[in-house]
């Protein structure tokens, strides 16, 4: 994939700390001070576990909610605001369901709400909404539309502290069920524990980036929670590259996705 950005895109990125600059024909180096543009993105090739080889992270088992598998959304919303399945709903303020477009391609999965999220019931605001904000922004996409936005975890953890297993598990479902309703067409899951939970490994995310994953056979890109990012400047760098790749994935999967459908009329 090609990286054409427009004046507004830079402007955007440049909010974000990064500074991107194609070299001019002919040119090899970049300008002095100034990032080179991420490489075009691979070709996306998807990496499954071997079949009946269990994952390495593991997530202890728990029931789903009575009927989960069938909810629609309004239903599914009810069942996670009157969950009370772990200890974590005590001290919640509210539920953070999950927001943006139910018909969007991009579906984004991040970690567990935080102090601002527990109060507005809104995945990813504060600073670290403002920067998946520019990042999405800087591809033409909006949290409103195109992308919906959920977390593993719906309620907040006391204190911002790390989910615990037992946690992702009773809130798992939900989140699958979520993905079923969506059927995204890529999912980006953004932080350790959205990476646990749905690849079910407790590999870094530096060894999972830069390659196609699987969740309900939906590929899934691997890439740094905002919140990392605010602390790990140099790795925007990188998160971006990984926006970037999973848009390329997304339209190789668009379009692999027309030419069957030419192929089966062909086939008619």
């Amino acid at each position: 994939m090609s990286l054409q950005l427009d004046a507004r895109q830079r402007a955007m990125l440049a909010e974000m700390g990064l500074r991107f600059v194609l070299p001019d024909a002919g040119t090899s180096e970049p300008q002095r001070g100034v990032m080179p543009a991420p490489p075009s993105a691979p070709a996306a090739k998807p990496v499954l576990p071997p079949k009946g080889v269990s994952v390495s992270f593991p997530i202890p088992s728990a029931p789903a909610p009575a009927g989960v598998d069938a909810m629609a959304w309004d239903a599914l919303e009810t069942a996670v605001a009157s969950c009370q399945a772990c200890p974590l709903c005590a001290s919640r303020t509210q539920t953070v369901f999950g927001v943006g477009d139910r018909q969007a391609d991009w579906l984004i999965v991040g970690e567990a709400p935080g102090e601002t999220e527990d109060q507005r019931g809104e995945p990813f605001v504060g600073a670290a909404g403002q920067l998946l904000d520019n990042m999405l922004r800087a591809l033409g996409l909006d949290r409103r539309a195109k992308v919906y936005i959920v977390n593993v975890l719906k309620c907040r953890p006391p204190g911002n502290r790390n989910p615990g297993p037992e946690e992702v598990a009773q809130c798992l479902p939900f989140l699958q069920r979520q993905v079923q309703l969506l059927q995204p067409k890529v999912i980006l899951a953004m932080g350790r524990f959205a990476v646990q939970a749905l690849l079910g490994t407790g590999d870094a995310i530096g060894k999972l980036r830069g390659r196609v994953h699987r969740y309900q056979d939906i590929p899934v890109v691997v890439t740094y929670h905002p919140a990392y990012l605010l602390r790990n400047l140099p790795d925007k760098a990188r998160a971006w590259a990984d926006l970037c790749f999973a848009q390329a994935v997304l339209r190789e999967a668009a379009a692999a996705a027309e030419n069957a459908r030419s192929d089966k009329v062909l086939d008619a």
